[in-house]
């Protein structure tokens, strides 16, 4: 059973970066929650299984409509529903790498999730955001390297941002230990501004 942790990073007056662990991403209150989906957005296990089946069909209906107009959604991008019947009253759905050893832009595409789910909360006024620990389930990626690239894609895409506060919550079956959040923290932060 994982600990309970909190750390929270203050980037500057405006943004700062809270993680959790564990959580479910489910139950978050947020305005906002990031689903780890595939990419069919049709539900599935973990993490995107949970939230589908939380949130209700209007959900899957919106996740339908978009593959039908746009096609599958590729790794490393994003889009948008609304919460359905969670407490979020959005979800962000983002897919993933499958990790294959680290060499296949996997760390690219891992960070570019992040990057993506905050590109589109700026861009509907989302105020605040909780993302589980994407890749690290069923996709493989380890944990402490994913920790290390979620913690800097999210800097530095609110180090670009004025409005966005994100909130990164990580659900109990793929929670960030302490000493993994540790690594992955290990690189010089901006303080407030």
């Amino acid at each position: 059973m994982s600990q309970d942790f909190k750390v929270r990073i203050i980037v500057s007056e405006t943004k700062s970066v809270e993680f959790h662990g564990p959580a479910d991403i489910a139950l978050e209150t947020t305005e906002a929650i990031v689903n780890a989906a595939n990419s069919s957005l049709l539900g599935g296990g973990g993490v995107d299984g949970a939230i589908h089946r939380a949130g209700g069909s209007s959900i899957l209906e919106e996740c339908r409509q978009y593959v039908a107009r746009n096609g599958r959604l590729p790794a490393g991008k994003a889009m948008l529903t609304s919460g359905g019947q969670l407490a979020a009253k959005h979800v962000i759905h983002t897919v993933g790498p499958v990790y294959r050893g680290g060499d296949n832009n996997e760390h690219e595409l891992l960070a570019s999730c992040y990057r993506e789910s905050i590109r589109i909360a700026e861009e509907q006024q989302i105020k605040s955001l909780s993302f589980p620990a994407i890749s690290t389930g069923a996709y493989g990626y380890p944990m402490h390297e994913a920790a290390r690239i979620a913690v800097t894609a999210v800097l530095d895409a609110l180090e670009k941002l004025v409005k966005t506060r994100a909130h990164c919550r990580l659900e109990e079956s793929a929670s960030y230990s302490n000493s993994q959040l540790r690594a992955g923290n290990a690189r010089d932060l901006p303080g407030p501004k």
